[in-house]
């Protein structure tokens, strides 16, 4: 994940490219990840969780529903 000017999301086939415009020190861009798909899930933050690349760029996230 590089810093973006905004957050966003954007589909590519059956994955999904987050752009997040927080630093990836201290664990700012993982929050900021959460906040960006919860939203675009319209699901709460606490169903979103990062199963694997906490500090990659490549992550595999888990929603419950």
């Amino acid at each position: 994940m590089r810093a973006s000017s905004k957050n966003r999301v954007v589909k590519e086939g059956e994955k999904l490219k987050v752009y997040v415009n927080s630093p990836a020190a201290d664990g700012k861009a993982n929050k900021t990840l959460i906040d960006v798909l919860a939203e675009f899930f319209s699901v709460k933050k606490n169903v979103v969780r990062i199963v694997r690349g906490e500090k990659s760029r490549e992550k595999t996230v888990e929603v419950i529903c």
